[in-house]
């Protein structure tokens, strides 16, 4: 389904001189895309500079295609995508209407129910994100030809615009880049930060050389908990590409599926979207897998963008002493160092990770509230939790394990 929702006039990028009419469309299915026109935005070709596997059409479209992402989970489409006149897509953002707050990795369960005790109505909303995601990535997409700035403004106000013209009680926009969080917040959005931690590849020819960078007390401990993991039999397999059979799919799944039921408690994903990622982008999917006796025990899943490899989760079915960080960061960490990538992405949260070589970095989300009284609480809220993140991360940081000076 299409609904037709605004217009506006904005630098086409085309010519200096040249004004070109938009108008944003909204639409509830990816089926209602055209796929060749999403894969030319920015972040979203592959291939390309900047390129985000996350709001890839391959990624968002097998959320939807394999009953994960739906008006049935709680999360119907509302995508959307900003035309010229003659269909032109130049624009468009991967937005979600929502009945619930799971899956997103950014809580506002607070927030719902201050809202609902007060006699508010805080469900439904819309979120801006990839589902089930915490990864940073592009929202506010444009052509790669044309990263306009009035682009960008008019998803960002056709965002709230949607979102009053709904009744809803406001539109978040979840794991924002820095560049376009100031879009958002010059149209009057609240800034909110989180911390996550990421491995940044100092143009290491190898681990040994990460290893070096490191104060030496750390550096054996890594050395050591790196022998530790591979004890009793244990081998590492990287697969993507071909090697991602559905033999392969199966016992993932069954790891996935005995980690997130105890996490949980109801695993997001099913076992028809590692299918249809299979199918879709096995280019962009790298399996870690641990074998002993000649099956697989454990496995992580990642995936790979232009400069980024993306950790998301893992599980297994056997427990072996630090397998879990073998598996999740030092083999992340060895394919970014061989494959010449700059950042891992290891998900949410996990100050564990701080030891083996992953600093903070600061995530942030932009939301728009329509309710005054509620805006002017979550306002005060967030002026709070940004100076206790920032102190966190500058006192983390202090105790990175690399050498000082």
């Amino acid at each position: 389904m299409t609904q037709d929702h605004s217009d506006c006039r904005g630098d086409s990028g085309r010519n200096s001189e040249e004004e070109a009419t938009f108008r944003i469309r909204v639409v509830d299915s990816f089926s209602d895309i055209d796929e060749n026109a999403w894969q030319g935005l920015a972040g979203a070709a592959r291939g390309a500079e900047g390129y985000n596997p996350f709001v890839s059409y391959a990624f968002l479209s097998a959320l939807e295609d394999s009953g994960c992402a739906t008006a049935e989970t709680g999360w119907l489409g509302q995508h959307l995508l900003l035309e010229t006149e003659d269909g032109g897509l130049h624009g468009a953002l991967p937005c979600y209407l929502k009945s619930h707050s799971q899956g997103e990795y950014v809580f506002d369960h607070g927030w719902a129910d201050a809202f609902e005790r007060a006699g508010g109505r805080y469900y439904p909303k819309l979120q801006a994100a990839t589902p089930f995601t915490p990864a940073t990535g592009p929202r506010l997409l444009t052509t790669v030809s044309d990263r306009s700035p009035a682009i960008m403004e008019a998803l960002a106000a056709g965002l709230k615009q949607l979102a009053e013209r709904l009744g809803v009680s406001s539109a978040h926009a979840t794991f924002v880049p820095d560049a376009e969080m100031q879009v958002f917040m010059a149209q009057d959005y609240l800034h909110r930060t989180d911390q996550q931690f990421h491995f940044h590849n100092q143009h290491y020819a190898q681990y040994a050389d990460f290893l070096e960078s490191l104060a030496s007390r750390k550096r054996k401990t890594l050395k050591k908990e790196r022998k530790t993991a591979l004890e009793n039999g244990i081998s590492i397999e990287w697969l993507t590409g071909r090697d991602l059979t559905e033999d392969v799919w199966d016992r993932f799944y069954e790891f996935y599926m005995d980690t997130g039921s105890r996490k949980w408690g109801r695993p997001y994903l099913n076992r028809q979207f590692y299918s249809l990622i299979g199918e879709r982008m096995p280019d962009d999917v790298l399996l870690v897998m641990a074998k002993r006796e000649g099956r697989y025990i454990a496995g992580a899943i990642n995936f790979i963008g232009s400069n980024t490899l993306f950790g998301r989760h893992w599980g297994c079915i056997e427990d072996h002493r630090f397998l879990h960080f073998e598996v999740c960061y030092h083999q992340a960490i060895d394919f970014a160092i061989a494959n010449k990538l700059a950042t891992v992405e290891a998900g949410a949260q996990g100050e564990h990770k701080l030891a083996r070589g992953y600093m903070p970095v600061t995530t942030h989300s932009a939301h728009h509230i329509c309710h005054p009284g509620l805006r002017r609480a979550v306002d005060d809220y967030l002026s709070g939790e940004r100076r206790e993140v920032d102190h966190m991360s500058r006192i983390l940081k202090d105790h990175g394990p690399f050498r000082k000076g």
